[in-house]
């Protein structure tokens, strides 16, 4: 861990000079107060992934991303991992086409959730989007979103999922960023809204409601795949990024932005990802120093070395399939850029983080289901 800028920047691990210099013009708002860049950085859309910015008085829609409230639940059941592995083919082709993987897919079963009782539906913009909204509730998306199973250390099975509020989290950030005179693109100044304006009233109870989506979306399917395995749910941990939460810091009230970091507040668990072919982790906060500077934050994946199209061009299909074959991991969908190698390592990550956090269960993927390789999503944070 360094600081650069008098204490304004707080870096865990390594950085390059592009995701620094996103940050750096992030924290030239005068509403931004400190920045934190965790282990899993790299370069987004205007404002880093794995960064976290807290603010005074103002929430910024660039910073919270297209992808509201996309966030990580993990799930332990009561099956045993030997009969998990015994049905792995079968358990993986009825995960496959039960669900709805891909940009734009719709549920193939009807959910319906209190969510769409919210007064936010009658705004125009959110009218607009609630068919949709309804319609893709409980579909996972594409990218690096996906529906894993795992067993820990005591051979019992998890499910976990990582995926968001999809079209109508993307709608809603669309409409407040064109709304609020934002630019759209990688190096831009974030767009911030006045917490005490109307349209930051507005974006806040529009963010609110996308991250009731992402929740309820992943909660059924939590439930459904737990379903298809004949399993029941016994344990949850559930938390999310890409979001804006009013918190205290040293007795001093902000909005904390978190894109791409997940909250580690003392005793707070959380479910941290890998790769497809890698271990995953359940992780507790802990109360310290560096946890402070931290923001109470922590990463919410191993984070990439190469870009998407880096990763089609140097990774060979038999690179990626050795290396699932090795690790006992059964693929449905994925493609190489979201193969193992184009990911930095999870524990690696992690020994950034050390005296943020402690690690509860490390699990093992048995079975990986994710977005084919043809499935192009431009908005991923």
């Amino acid at each position: 861990m360094y600081q650069i800028n008098d204490g304004e920047i707080t870096v865990f691990g390594q950085t390059d000079g592009d995701t620094l210099k996103q940050m750096e013009r992030t924290l030239e708002d005068e509403h931004a107060m400190q920045g934190v860049l965790c282990a899993d950085n790299h370069k987004g859309y205007a404002v880093p992934i794995g960064g976290v910015v807290a603010y005074r008085e103002a929430v910024s829609p660039s910073g919270v991303g297209f992808d509201i409230g996309c966030g990580n639940k993990a799930v332990l059941t009561d099956m045993p991992g030997a009969e998990l592995r015994t049905k792995i083919d079968s358990i993986m082709d009825d995960i496959w086409n039960t669900l709805s993987f891909g940009v734009g897919r719709k549920n193939n079963e009807s959910v319906d959730a209190e969510l769409f009782d919210s007064p936010v539906w009658t705004e125009p913009y959110a009218k607009a989007l609630k068919d949709k909204a309804r319609q893709q509730l409980g579909t996972i998306g594409s990218g690096n979103h996906y529906v894993d199973l795992f067993t820990d250390e005591q051979d019992r099975v998890w499910i976990g999922v990582h995926f968001g509020s999809r079209g109508f989290g993307h709608g809603v950030a669309t409409h407040f960023l064109k709304l609020g005179g934002g630019k759209d693109g990688m190096d831009v100044a974030p767009l911030v809204l006045a917490l005490d304006s109307e349209i930051g009233q507005d974006y806040v109870q529009g963010m609110q409601l996308a991250g009731e989506y992402a929740y309820a979306g992943r909660n059924w399917v939590c439930a459904r795949v737990a379903q298809l395995l004949g399993a029941q749910i016994v344990e949850e941990v559930h938390n999310h990024h890409n979001y804006a939460w009013s918190e205290t810091h040293n007795g001093v009230e902000y909005m904390v932005i978190r894109k791409g970091a997940t909250p580690a507040f003392p005793g707070q668990r959380g479910f941290i990802g890998g790769s497809m072919g890698e271990d995953a982790v359940i992780v507790e906060g802990v109360d310290s120093e560096v946890s402070k500077t931290a923001l109470y934050s922590t990463v919410h994946g191993a984070g990439r070395t190469m870009g998407r199209n880096e990763a089609k061009r140097k990774i060979k299909p038999e690179e990626m399939n050795e290396w699932l074959r090795q690790k006992g991991v059964t693929l449905r969908g994925g493609g190489l850029d979201e193969s193992p190698q184009a990911y930095k390592r999870l524990p690696e990550v992690l020994q950034h983080h050390e005296g943020t956090i402690r690690i509860l269960h490390t699990l093992k993927p048995v079975g990986v289901a994710m977005a084919g390789p043809h499935e192009f999503d431009p908005y991923k944070d």
